[in-house]
């Protein structure tokens, strides 16, 4: 009997250490994919199709970590809101419209024209 019980703490525990962490109100807690993510804003019909924007670039390294030219920061993802929590960019919010794009956010939570796009290795060419 003590040996049943035993099991059966042991499956619960173990479930419940398997269930996806859960940031109040915000949603699952979650990270970026690593890589270097570009920033822009739209271009128009008679020029490029999207104006960089250095000085937004970023790169998501190990676990919740990010740097810029500038230097190091931790960001916090629940569910598809992305807020850097320290470092250069301490206060800015992105909203995750897919997996390596974001949209960033203004103090109202509506949508910018800044996106933000993880590169692949020949973005940077």
């Amino acid at each position: 009997m003590k040996h049943l019980i035993a099991i059966i703490t042991a499956v619960l525990v173990g479930s419940a250490l398997v269930a996806p962490a859960l940031a109040a109100p915000g949603g699952e807690l979650g990270t970026m994919p690593k890589g270097s993510y570009a920033c822009e804003r739209p271009g128009d019909a008679t020029g490029a199709l999207g104006v960089r924007v250095l000085d937004e670039d970023f790169t998501v390294e190990n676990g919740s970590a990010y740097t810029t030219a500038r230097g190091r920061g931790v960001y916090l993802l629940t569910g598809d809101r992305l807020v850097m929590t320290s470092g250069p960019f301490q206060g800015a919010t992105y909203r995750r419209k897919s997996g390596g794009f974001l949209r960033r956010l203004a103090a109202d939570s509506s949508e910018t024209d800044l996106r933000c796009v993880l590169g692949v290795s020949n973005n940077f060419r």
